[in-house]
């Protein structure tokens, strides 16, 4: 359920690269408790806004709340206080691969944590049951795992922390149709369980439909357009037309 209070609050938004402008005087907010699917064209910067909003990229201009800090105006402690209640899902996983998927879960809580090695042996052990790999996973390397299977090991590890939100950056790129379909499930179930505010990047109709409560369209180098699928489907925008009305749109909805 989601609730009226903004956990990101973006205002005025400026990101570029030399002169390659991404974004200017980008608008957003992202509410307490909802899944935000975030979509655009090719060029868009969906997964530059991702990176930026949780510090990897710095914006040239403009303002980002988390958790109603300003990220800018924090201090080193204040930055790693705020990172410890998000995680983060990077594509196909992004996992260390000289690590055991165990290890992996277990990088956050050694840098943010004193815990002792057989805590976070069992708290490795509890993510990797949440996320539905078999136990036997968390002594295998990412080499030795299939794509879904890393996507869950990735999802294990931003979850590591108990974070109130998590980033997922094209979360079922990669995955056939019942990989995708299940991952989505896990993606809803763990929300509603866990009271996540997600925050999707993603060009799935599919999970668009599926599990994500508004969506945020990036055109024009800003947020053109942010609601719920009927917002979308009544918009007359000629992407959001084409992206929401055309055959795939169609094949999403089963129409």
């Amino acid at each position: 359920m989601t609730d009226e209070t903004p956990v990101i609050r973006i205002r005025g938004l400026e990101t570029r690269f030399g002169a390659q402008v991404v974004h200017h005087n980008l608008d957003l907010d992202v509410m307490r408790g909802e899944v935000l699917g975030v979509v655009g064209g090719s060029g868009t910067g969906k997964s530059v806004l991702l990176r930026t909003i949780v510090g990897l990229i710095k914006p040239r201009s403009g303002k980002i709340e988390v958790f109603g800090q300003e990220m800018a105006q924090l201090d080193q402690m204040g930055r790693r206080a705020v990172e410890s209640r998000w995680g983060v899902l990077f594509q196909d996983g992004a996992l260390f691969s000289s690590l055991t998927v165990a290890q992996n879960i277990e990088v956050p809580l050694a840098e943010y944590t004193d815990l002792s090695a057989d805590t976070m042996d069992r708290l490795a052990a509890v993510k990797i049951s949440l996320v539905g790999l078999p136990a036997d996973a968390g002594d295998k390397y990412p080499s030795e795992l299939s794509g879904g299977m890393r996507k869950r090991a990735g999802l294990a590890r931003a979850l590591a922390m108990d974070p109130e939100m998590v980033f997922l950056d094209e979360p079922t790129a990669g995955l056939d149709p019942i990989g995708a379909a299940d991952f989505d499930k896990l993606i809803r179930r763990l929300q509603k369980s866990l009271g996540l505010t997600v925050f999707m990047v993603t060009h799935d109709l599919d999970s668009l439909w599926a599990i994500c409560d508004r969506i945020a369209v990036l055109a024009e180098k800003r947020v053109l357009v942010v609601g719920t699928m009927d917002t979308m489907l009544r918009h007359d925008h000629p992407w959001v037309h084409e992206y929401f009305h055309g055959p795939r749109a169609r094949a999403a909805t089963g129409n």
